[in-house]
């Protein structure tokens, strides 16, 4: 459904659900970030016509960047729904200066799998400050020369996934600096229907679990910022740009939007479908998928026992997956079994709409290590004081979920954590936009 102009030119002012006038529109030509990674239309079929927050800026800025000197929190998922690079358009823009760029995990272009240093952008010769390696907040000296702060970046819907811990380390730091920061805002790309897992346990806080919320949470990123800044006391001058045509149970291909693989290693959509559950056999000696041909939406290892395991989780009849025998050939700089091929077991969605990718990964960890209980591990490493650390408890954030496994009470945890789930849908309520 295509919106009219009068109901198109509308921007979400500070914390609040109020419509305001655009600017006078300005012209933007910009060119296309170049993408590393596959950039996309989905389904074939009737699409919802959406309009991205990006997109709105051909309108003019809003208001609250006027003059501004402006700093991009982005990488190469922020462009409009042309492919035009959120980067460019700001940069053509004369209402406001565009005079610095913040990376974020993966860097600007999104192509790297490890820390990521401040360098200048080739392009537009601007600073670009690295959001994922000395620091993960922008700090006094990189917002020296901002008036504002703009956040575009696409997430994938889920509180492991760093963006939205940057995103909210960013809000802290306009809240700080007290200036204004505008998020333009996007699909969630798994619908906004769906909320799954725990709330963060109190003590668990990380850059994969910044504040307590669900694990999938089923909010966009402007209505996460809002619940952010009001739950959780930031208390920034946030505005949200919002998008026209999007209806939360909008799956990310039910629309016409063209989609841009987030990460070296959510390079398709299917892989983000799984990825809210299967990115917990990081904490394991299982490798998530990470270097193979479907990563996130298969695990494996050298001594797993794959027939066995896909017939007993097969038996178990688990709404809207399959599991199939797979092997898995891993890439030679892969972190777990790199140059490898490798047993492994493949999740294969059937009904979305009724699939629970936390709820069935814990179940699959669960037997794969009841039925290699000498070869299954829990990834950990020792503190500054001799402490163990173990991966799975910060990546669920919970330290009762490794219990769970090991005695039998999974099933309890399990139904705990659902009730956790609608905890949170009723407490993101008063936050949500769409």
């Amino acid at each position: 459904m295509s919106l009219s102009h009068s109901e198109s030119q509308l921007y979400l002012g500070k914390n609040s659900n109020e419509a305001k006038p655009m600017r006078t529109p300005s012209p933007v030509r910009a060119a296309l970030v170049c993408a590393v990674l596959s950039i996309s239309p989905l389904v074939a079929g009737s699409q919802t016509h959406i309009r991205l927050g990006v997109d709105k800026l051909a309108d003019g800025l809003p208001p609250v960047l006027a003059g501004k000197r402006i700093g991009l929190i982005t990488n190469h998922t922020g462009h409009d729904s042309k492919r035009q690079a959120t980067i460019d358009i700001l940069a053509a823009s004369k209402a406001a200066k565009l005079v610095a760029l913040f990376a974020p995990e993966h860097g600007i272009r999104g192509a790297s799998t490890g820390r990521i240093e401040n360098e200048t952008d080739s392009k537009t010769g601007l600073p670009v400050y690295s959001l994922f390696g000395a620091t993960q907040k922008p700090t006094p000296e990189m917002l020296a020369s901002v008036d504002a702060l703009v956040f575009d970046i696409q997430d994938v819907g889920v509180r492991q996934y760093t963006y939205i811990s940057t995103l909210g380390l960013a809000m802290q730091a306009a809240a700080e600096k007290k200036i204004p920061i505008v998020v333009l805002d996007r699909p969630n790309p798994i619908g906004g229907e769906i909320i799954e897992g725990n709330i963060r346990e109190d003590g668990l806080q990380s850059f994969v679990g910044l504040y307590p919320i669900a694990s999938r949470y089923g909010l966009t990123a402007g209505e996460l910022a809002q619940m952010y800044n009001k739950h959780y006391g930031i208390n920034a001058d946030l505005h949200v740009v919002k998008m026209d045509g999007w209806k939360r149970n909008l799956w990310i291909d039910q629309t016409d939007l063209p989609w841009t693989g987030p990460s070296p290693n959510l390079p398709k959509f299917s892989g983000v479908i799984s990825y809210p559950g299967t990115v917990f056999f990081e904490g394991t000696n299982l490798s998530e998928g990470r270097g193979s041909d479907a990563p996130f939406e298969q695990t494996g290892a050298p001594w797993l026992r794959n027939t066995v395991v896909v017939d007993s989780m097969n038996a178990k009849h688990l709404p809207g997956v399959r599991f199939e025998a797979v092997q898995m050939t891993i890439a030679p700089n892969a972190r777990k079994y790199g140059g490898q091929t490798i047993p492994g077991v493949k999740l294969i969605v059937t009904d979305r709409a009724k699939y629970r990718p936390i709820a069935t990964t814990m179940r699959l960890m669960d037997t794969i290590r009841r039925l290699h209980p000498n070869d299954f591990q829990w990834r950990s490493s020792k503190t500054a004081d001799g402490k163990e650390n173990f991966s799975l408890d910060r990546l669920t954030g919970s330290i009762r979920i490794r219990s769970a496994i090991e005695n039998g009470t999974l099933d309890a945890l399990l139904a705990e954590w659902d009730k956790d789930a609608g905890r949170f849908r009723e407490m993101s309520k008063p936050y949500l936009l769409y």
